[in-house]
Order: C-alpha cells, then structure tokens, then sequence
C-alpha cells in the first residue's frame, strides 16, 4: 500500500474542498493517506512518504500562500528530488500564473509530477473535484 500526504493552506475552503478529493482519490486507488496543515509537515516528513500532493491558492499577485505555505514548501523543496507530487489550488482573479510559476519551480527542483495540476476559480466545481480525484488516483 503506498502511503500519500495530502499538505495544504486554505483561507476559505475551496482548497481544502480540493485537498478531500485529492484524499478520496488516493484512498479509492488503495493508498494510505494523512493530510497535513503546512505547521504539521517539513522536511523530516517527506522520505516516510511514496508521494505527496501540494494545494495553496493563489494570493495576493499570483504567488503562493506567503505567511504559511511558502516557507513550509521552501523548506522541503531541497527534499523532493525524484519524489512523486501533485499540485492543487484555488484561484480568485489571473489567468493561473502561480501554479505554471509553481510547477516550474518544482521541476526544477528535480520532484516528478504526477498529473496535470488542478487548479478551480473560487470554489471547486464538479468537474475540478473530478480532477483532484484523478489526481489523488495518479500520486497513488
């Protein structure tokens, strides 16, 4: 069985919403999953850990969460060369140019992505929680 984190911030629930469907995707897939808010997760963390979905909406000019997320994900980013993740989140106004930034970022980072990133303006539809179930099937 492999065994998925589920690290993500949300300010108003949308990307939490997305962080349950990436869970159910992967415990439908038969993984074990924990989630985990960024103050729960670093570095330490990372090699217990087949793979890991990533969610933060976006803030501010497009940029990831800034008090929170971003030190928490600076952090293990030296830890997720070759590691398996996935990357969800929210959006309120832009075009999604913080997760082509974040994904860029990671690749350079040497982690391997699993899926297409997800990502929802404001609240999830259907359609996005199909995609962060699909996304939790593929780090599974």
């Amino acid at each position: 069985m492999s065994k998925v984190a589920v690290v993500y911030w949300s300010g108003t629930g949308n990307t939490e919403a997305m962080a349950s469907a990436v869970a159910d995707g992967a415990k439908g897939a038969g993984a074990e999953v924990t989630l985990f808010n960024p103050s729960e997760f670093g570095a330490d963390k990372v090699s217990g850990f087949d793979s890991i979905a990533f969610g933060c909406p976006a803030m501010g000019a497009e940029v990831l969460e800034e008090s929170e997320f971003d030190p928490m994900f600076t952090a293990v980013e030296g830890a997720l060369s070759g590691k398996k993740i996935g990357l969800f989140g929210s959006y309120g106004w832009g075009d999604g140019q913080w997760m082509r930034d974040w994904e860029d970022r990671c690749k350079g980072d040497g982690a391997v992505l699993a899926s297409d990133s997800v990502i929802a303006n404001n609240a999830p539809d259907d359609s996005a929680l199909d995609e962060c179930r699909s996304l939790g099937m593929a780090l599974a």
